[in-house]
């Protein structure tokens, strides 16, 4: 049985940038951390507006974690909760789609509908 999606936040001229070269490396932050910051779909509201407060021009991946095999680790984040980490770039083969997260009149980000 396959694993529930995981989700990354980028600009969306990183993620154009990725497409050109057949995998993404992650953002200026990711790459400070050491790794590529992923969410569930339940984790995906507060990680915006903790890391991505207001900010427009935003694209959300939806990446099958099973095609990231051991490159991607569930490591203890906010909280004690669990967040997958992806230690290495990320192959555009991956990613099963790419959405545009544009923010609403309150300034938090719109989701489209997750599976």
């Amino acid at each position: 049985m396959a694993k529930p999606l995981v989700y990354h936040m980028c600009r969306a001229e990183e993620w154009r940038a990725a497409g050109a070269a057949g995998v993404y490396r992650g953002s200026s932050q990711d790459a400070a951390d050491g790794f590529i910051h992923f969410s569930t779909a339940a984790q995906l509201p507060a990680s915006a507006a903790k890391h991505r407060a207001g900010q427009a021009g935003l694209v959300l991946l939806a990446v099958d974690p099973d095609a990231l095999g051991d490159a991607l680790r569930w490591e203890s984040a906010r909280g004690g909760a669990l967040f997958p980490h992806l230690y290495g770039e990320l192959p555009c083969s991956a990613v099963r789609s790419v959405s545009p997260l544009p923010l609403g009149a309150d300034g938090r980000h719109v989701f489209p509908s997750l599976d």
